[in-house]
């Protein structure tokens, strides 16, 4: 479903991604680990059309769309949950999800309004309030409602659990594991190791720009190693 080829990644001068390579299968759920400022959310943002790449390859669903713009690169079936939320404050919840509805694939069972309030009940409860009066964990619940809603084909979480306390963290767990049950493709950027290991079948590690590791989750907990000496502080 999405191919990234030797992909190279620059900030004005600054280069950032070496020639990163990693694919994501329909239906798989893949992680992108590394410590903080290796090139993560960097992958992402070329992926995205946000930051393009200079060189390299990002196909997806057969087709080349690096150099496209991010709409077109959302309107092909990418749906993000960037890292910090970026819901709209100014929008009451059930607004923040009817505004970018979309079912562009023409999916018989599409992710609307009741669907995502059978998945995320706190949002149901909520859905008359304006999103700057959320808490951190339900305006990340309302982030990922907000990409569901476009029905996409592949679903990018940036920090899917980041600065959140460990019982909203779990809820965000459980919801990525159903989606997963459901068939949905994800790609996961987070820290914890143990619950990535948990919910994805294979995963790719970041270190300065570049892939120095990538295997399944079998092979990760089987080597604690790894572990320690690329994601540990």
């Amino acid at each position: 479903m999405l191919e990234v080829a030797e992909i190279e990644t620059f900030y004005e001068a600054s280069q950032i991604l070496f020639g990163v390579s990693l694919y994501v299968d329909a239906g798989e759920v893949v992680t992108l680990m590394g410590r903080n400022g290796m090139g993560k959310t960097t992958t992402v943002r070329s992926i995205m059309g946000l930051t393009p790449p200079r060189s390299g390859s990002v196909r997806f669903d057969g087709d080349e769309i690096a150099g496209r713009p991010a709409y077109m690169i959302a309107r092909a079936g990418v749906g993000l949950v960037p890292e910090g939320r970026n819901i709209f404050h100014n929008l009451t919840v059930r607004e923040n999800l009817i505004a970018i509805a979309a079912n562009r694939a023409g999916s018989a069972s599409p992710w609307d309004f009741n669907a995502i309030c059978s998945m995320f009940p706190r949002l149901a409860e909520r859905a008359g309030s304006m999103g700057n009066t959320l808490s951190g964990g339900e305006q990340q619940m309302l982030a990922i409602a907000r990409a569901l809603m476009t029905n996409p084909k592949l679903l990018i979480l940036d920090e899917a659990t980041e600065g959140l306390a460990p019982l909203i963290r779990h809820e965000i767990w459980d919801v990525l594991r159903d989606l997963r049950d459901v068939g949905q493709s994800i790609l996961l950027i987070d820290k914890d190791v143990e619950a990535l290991s948990r919910i994805a079948d294979r995963h790719y590690i970041l270190e300065k720009g570049q892939v120095v590791w990538s295997g399944s989750s079998d092979r990760l907990a089987a080597d604690p190693e790894i572990a320690t000496r690329y994601l540990g502080v």
